[in-house]
């Protein structure tokens, strides 16, 4: 039995189906989590990693486990790498051997960075010092970051944002499901740390014209200033995260402009490229 806590989510979801269709019994846990969110077959738990006892459960008969830390817990958790460890300290006991931890490439690019760097580091030292087997994704920006543009998109054709011509190597979620589940059902991944990007740079404005091919209609691109950009990312993150995030996207170091092999080494294919993604969630900008 696997428990994919996140389930719900971009790779969540993903990675249940990819398990199930394995052959695998999963365990998919989320906050409001209900049998209709799941394949047939897969218990659902629901469960918020912020009170461990809630996710106990879900843990009975696992032996592997897929950790996803969701922005919103670190933003409510007093001591989320304190409740981690007590999480993982669970696992262990209920016979889960295994664990593979979602975590950030800002961990080790902006390691001075409160949300990114030190919280992020702080989690993936409890999981290394949990007692199982370990391995930790460090992926970069999404392609999903881009149904931020959706409404927009859909209701006038537009998409706004800041750094136009500033490009990353932002990753499919669905790749990194697939390289979680390796992870999660092979051997030889144990202590390794993979950093997943997808296989090119991309800039807003490409990515904003990438959906305007799928769609087969032109989408107007507006430059936002970088504190138009702050006011709306704080309309739902933290202040350190939107700001870390603007950092980001504005000012990318070397290492975030890298593009990781891992990706092609782990799955035996090359990373899918922001164009792919976007012709497969057309429909979520129609």
């Amino acid at each position: 039995m696997i428990v994919v806590t996140g389930a719900t989510g971009n790779v969540g979801r993903t990675l249940v189906r990819l398990l199930t269709q394995a052959g695998e019994p999963v365990t998919a846990v989320s906050r409001k989590i209900t049998t209709a969110d799941v394949p047939q077959g897969v218990r659902a738990v629901a469960a918020d990693l912020a009170d461990p006892a809630s996710i106990l459960p879900a843990l009975a008969g696992a032996d592997a486990m897929f950790l996803l830390i969701s922005g919103d817990f670190v933003a409510v958790a007093d001591n989320p790498s304190d409740i981690i460890s007590t999480t993982l300290s669970n696992a262990k006991a209920n016979g889960i051997t295994r664990v593979v931890l979602l975590s950030s490439q800002g961990v080790a690019t902006r390691p001075e960075s409160p949300s990114h760097g030190k919280m992020g580091q702080s989690i993936e030292d409890a999981v290394q010092r949990s007692g199982m087997d370990w391995t930790i994704l460090r992926p970069g920006g999404f392609h999903s970051n881009a149904y931020a543009w959706a409404e927009p998109v859909r209701t006038r054709r537009t998409v706004a944002a800041p750094f136009s011509d500033v490009g990353l190597p932002t990753v499919d979620p669905d790749d990194i499901a697939e390289v979680a589940a390796v992870a999660l059902r092979e051997n030889g991944h144990t202590g390794r740390t993979y950093v997943l990007t997808g296989p090119a740079l991309t800039t807003p404005r490409e990515r904003a014209a990438a959906i305007g091919d799928a769609l087969g209609e032109p989408i107007r691109f507006i430059e936002q200033t970088h504190d138009e950009a702050r006011t709306q990312m704080l309309q739902f993150m933290p202040e350190p995260i939107a700001d870390t995030t603007l950092a980001i996207i504005g000012t990318p170091t070397p290492a975030e402009q890298r593009i990781s092999p891992d990706i092609e080494r782990i799955l035996g294919r090359t990373a899918t490229p922001f164009t792919h993604w976007a012709h497969r969630n057309a429909p979520a900008f129609r």
